[in-house]
This record gives C-alpha cells, sequence and structure tokens, in this order.
C-alpha cells in the first residue's frame, strides 16, 4: 500500500501580505482599531491568496469514533452515547446542528469508527443524508484499548488518514470546519499532547465530559499507564496509532488536504486540535491554514495552544466539541472577508486621515 502525505508549502506571498496590510491600514478607522480582525482578515487574504477574500460553502465535518480505552472508565459517560450523539446530529437535535443551520454551514457526520451500524436494516448500497461511513478495516467497532495493545496499526492509522484525505477532496467550498464525537477521545488527545509536547501527563488530562477531581487523578493515573506500555512510539504516526482514535487520525487526514488545497481550516476545541497537533509535527506550515476558533474549558488545550504558538479567537469556557465552537467563530471570519471587501477606505469615502499619516505621503 502506497501512502503519501500531501507535501505542503509556504502560502505567504510578501507582495500579498504587503497588498493586505495596506488595504487594512487605509479602511476609514484608526490604524489597528478593529485588533486581531485585522490580524484575522490577514491571515485569510494569505491562505486564499486574494486581497478580497470571500468564504465559500463552508462545511463542517463531525468526525465520529469509539475508543477501547473507554472500558476502562475514563470518561463520564458510556460509549453507546457516541453512537446516540450520531443520531443526535443527524436529526438536527445537537449544539453544533443548531448553530451550523443559524449560520448556513453544510454539516456532515464521518462514521470512522463507532461501534454501530447506522445502515442497520436499508437496502443494500443506501446512504443517509449527512452521514459518510469511513470506517478501517478491522476498526469498524473503535479503536483497541489502548492500555493493552496499540490503539490501531500502522495499516489501520494510514488508512484513517487517507480516508480524511479522500473525504475532503470530495468536499466543496473553501472551508474546513473541524468536530468531533467519541466518548473517550479527550484521554486519546491528552496522551497525544503528553507525548508529542514532552508534558506530564496529570498536566494534560482534564475532565472530559465531567469527571470529578477523584476521577480526574484515577484518569490520569490510567493515562499514566498508556504511555509506560507505548515508550518507543514517539514519532508522529507512531504516536497516532498507539495512542490516537480513528476519528483524530481521520481528522489528520482532513487538516492536511485541506491545507494543501488552500482551505481555511477553522479548529475547534481540544481534540481537534489533537489532530492539528499531529499534523503539525508532521508538515509544520499547516498552521498557515489554520484559524483555532476557541480555547477550551478542557484543561490540556491552553497548554497545547501554547505548544503550537498560536491564539484562539475566543474563550467562552466551552469543553463541548461537536465543532461547537468552530461554528460559533465562524461569523468573526465573516466579519473579517467583509471588512477587507466592503469597508470603505478613507480615499474612497472622501475621509480625512489622521494628521501625520497624510504628513507621509507628502
Amino acid at each position: 500500500m502506497t501512502f503519501t502525505l500531501p507535501t505542503l508549502t509556504d502560502i505567504r506571498s510578501p507582495a500579498l501580505t504587503q497588498a493586505l496590510q495596506h488595504k487594512i491600514d487605509h479602511k476609514t478607522k484608526p490604524l489597528g482599531s478593529l485588533g486581531r480582525l485585522e490580524s484575522l482578515a490577514l491571515q485569510l487574504g494569505e491562505i486564499l491568496g486574494t486581497d478580497a477574500p470571500a468564504l465559500i460553502e463552508p462545511q463542517l465535518v463531525v468526525f465520529a469514533g469509539d475508543h477501547g480505552l473507554a472500558a476502562r472508565g475514563v470518561s463520564a459517560f458510556p460509549s453507546d452515547v457516541s453512537w446516540q450523539m450520531v443520531e443526535n446530529f443527524l436529526a438536527g437535535g445537537a449544539a453544533v446542528s443548531v448553530f451550523s443551520r443559524l449560520h448556513n454551514i453544510a454539516l456532515t457526520v464521518v462514521d470512522c469508527g463507532v461501534n454501530h451500524d447506522f445502515l442497520a436494516g436499508l437496502p443494500a448500497g443506501s446512504q443517509r443524508p449527512g452521514l459518510q461511513v469511513r470506517k478501517v478495516q478491522g476498526g469498524e467497532q473503535g479503536t483497541a484499548d489502548s492500555s493493552v495493545q496499540a490503539a490501531m496499526t500502522a495499516l489501520q492509522c494510514q488508512q484513517a488518514i487517507q480516508n480524511g484525505m479522500a473525504l475532503v477532496k470530495a468536499l466543496p467550498g473553501n472551508a474546513l470546519l473541524l468536530g468531533e464525537m467519541g466518548i473517550g477521545n479527550t484521554s486519546a488527545a491528552s496522551l497525544l499532547l503528553s507525548r508529542l509536547a514532552g508534558l506530564e501527563i496529570e498536566v494534560c488530562t482534564g475532565a472530559g465530559t465531567g469527571l470529578d477531581a477523584p476521577a480526574v487523578q484515577r484518569k490520569a493515573a490510567i493515562l499514566r499507564e498508556v504511555l509506560a506500555r507505548h515508550p518507543d512510539a514517539k514519532e508522529p504516526l507512531a504516536a497516532l496509532g498507539a495512542l490516537g482514535g480513528f476519528e483524530i487520525a481521520t481528522m489528520v487526514g482532513a487538516v492536511l488536504q485541506a491545507a494543501f488545497e488552500r482551505r481555511v481550516i477553522v479548529v475547534d476545541g481540544f481534540i481537534a486540535s489533537s489532530a492539528v497537533l499531529v499534523a503539525h509535527a508532521l508538515q509544520p506550515l499547516v498552521l498557515q491554514a489554520c484559524v483555532f476558533a476557541h480555547r477550551s474549558g478542557e484543561r490540556g488545550h491552553e497548554f497545547m495552544l501554547q505548544h503550537l504558538g498560536v491564539q484562539a479567537l475566543l474563550d467562552l469556557g466551552l469543553r463541548l466539541g461537536e465543532g461547537s465552537g468552530a461554528a460559533l467563530a465562524w461569523p468573526l471570519l465573516l466579519s473579517s472577508c467583509a471588512m477587507l471587501r466592503e469597508m470603505a477606505s478613507f480615499e474612497s469615502a472622501g475621509v480625512s486621515e489622521k494628521a501625520d499619516a497624510q504628513a507621509e505621503r507628502v
């Protein structure tokens, strides 16, 4: 099986960056007065390669998968919640469903390895609207228990990454919003953060779906066991295979492909960021295409953002997942693009600039 990851190149153009900054600076406002909206506009222009960026047919994809490690009691909820929430997404009842409808974002749920057959009872070849089934061979029920063995084989990990790449290739639009669902996946994200960022597992471990303090301590102890079982899984793909989830691995492929295609990638919270963490370890330039929607209330997310050297747009104490934070941040991206395209310049509006700005051109 041939396995080739997209090779990313530096998308920045000094000439375009200069043109974007000049355009932003000469809008009818005091210099820098739109704050981080200005740097966001600059980034979006760089990703899309234009000084008049427009976001077209945004796609929010919820990657779902089950985790064998959940049997160790690392979550406050049973694994059945994974498939039940997928059904809730498809029925339009989840938070991300509501936010996606509100902001006209297309929503797709991908079964990357949920322990459930969402097509049971349907005629062969049937599909359900809004659902894609992208399971890997042997991983139909989710990953193995990583406290006993590697969560997935090297081949399964590669297949999941390729599934994510193929998925993005088939999606329209120029923006990908990341979401996820999977009971136990905060544990997988914590493990990846600990291994790839070199942090103690206690620093990386939080409440997940709502564990109390003693349960968080037990969770950290279990995760320490997992790390001890896989001491040689240090390289990004080895760590992903040993510690990660199928939804995270599929998301890694989606992120790399979206960056390669110069789509805007809107990263949700802790688990979505863990996929970017792996993608960044493989291809550091992937961050050029990533907009981090929010800083999660999950403990490890702040350390993950610090490790990547990025700043999130929102800080609302969210820890729901699903892509909910990405959908909530979406209007900020629309606003920054509209500012670039539609806001008047001092010259076009006939508005006087600050005196020293006028003097500079004399």
